[in-house]
């Protein structure tokens, strides 16, 4: 799988306020203009958790494009085609989504929802750094995959493999 352009990927979520948002944001931090991430919600909160806000900007990732919006905006004949389309919440995982044009590869890499965490604002903390870790872990596997040498079917069960990690 190699393109001129970077590779494509869409991280889909409920709200499209925290995991989603996290994962768009570190793969574009660590994907070495190899990869254009980008995370919609199939029914956006209309806001990015200030939670994750303060988490990326902590981590020096920039925070200033990000905003909660519907996957609507991704199956557009106009929208950026899409090489990967991965879940991040069990909700999305189980919705029927749009038909994506081009046939990405998909995965679910359900995350427990940090915007869900109750408790001090130290625990909300937590829940957000467990799954910014845990989103870090599974997307420094992804970009160190030699896409090049793998066939769409050893490339499906990679992605499901870093699903399960």
């Amino acid at each position: 799988m190699t393109t001129a352009r970077p590779l494509n990927v869409l991280f889909l979520c409920t709200g499209n306020s925290a995991r989603s948002i996290l994962a768009e944001s570190i793969l574009n931090a660590i994907g070495s203009r190899r990869f254009k991430a980008y995370s919609a919600g199939s029914h956006p909160a209309g806001k990015v958790n200030p939670f994750a806000i303060e988490l990326l900007e902590k981590n020096r990732i920039p925070v200033a494009e990000l905003r909660s919006k519907s996957w609507d905006e991704f199956a557009v004949p106009d929208a950026p085609v899409l090489d990967f389309v991965f879940t991040v919440c069990d909700t999305a995982a189980g919705e029927v989504c749009p038909v994506w044009p081009g046939q990405p590869l998909s995965a679910h890499w359900g995350v427990p929802d940090p915007a869900a965490a109750e408790g001090s604002d130290e625990e909300k903390r937590k829940a957000f750094f467990s799954a910014y870790n845990q989103l870090f872990h599974r997307l420094t596997i992804f970009v160190n995959l030699p896409l090049e040498k793998l066939d769409r079917n050893a490339l499906k069960r990679q992605l499901d493999d870093i699903g399960n990690s």
